[in-house]
């Protein structure tokens, strides 16, 4: 199985045994990942938040089952370079997007805008989660891990569920 390692301080993949517990396993095959979860994924500063982000990751890229969005990739690109405790190089960011580029991509449209202001008023929540929960909603993913949402709710056909939780 493919397993992530660091080069410096990015995560890239590497040949080796890995385990999937972090995986929730549903009748679904897609997975919709937020920002943040990625975020953690990136960050060894985040002490286990960080461990628990990265097996997931590490799952969802050897099961070929990860879901991102154009949403997703932006926030990435912002956080790793300004939010982290040890922020990435452009040229560093670049590689890491063109490696997710081979999970599945939900490209947000004038209508996605459209329908997050739905779910928006729908759900109560913040527009750009309502834009994440489009996007999962949209991919067929029938999991969407964020710690940003109430872990355990669902939105419509999309649960969330937090993997950093202890």
């Amino acid at each position: 199985m493919k397993e992530w390692t660091f080069v410096g301080r990015l995560l890239v993949r590497a040949t080796s045994y890995m385990s999937d517990s972090w995986l929730v396993r549903t009748m679904a095959d897609k997975y919709f990942v937020d920002t943040n979860i990625l975020i953690y994924a990136h960050d060894r500063s985040t002490g286990i938040k960080h461990e628990r982000a990265r097996q997931l990751i590490e799952s969802l890229w050897t099961s070929g089952q990860g879901v991102l969005s154009t949403q997703v990739l932006q926030e990435l690109c912002v956080n790793l370079r300004r939010k982290v405790a040890r922020p990435l190089a452009v040229d560093e960011i670049r590689l890491l997007i063109h490696d997710y580029m081979s999970w599945e991509i939900v490209v947000n449209s004038a209508e996605a805008v459209i329908r997050a202001l739905e779910i928006e008023a729908r759900y109560k929540t913040s527009f750009w989660d309502a834009l994440i929960l489009h996007a999962a909603e949209q991919s067929g993913a029938a999991i969407l891990y964020s710690e940003d949402l109430a872990a355990k709710q669902s939105y419509g056909a999309v649960r969330v569920v937090n993997p950093v939780l202890g």
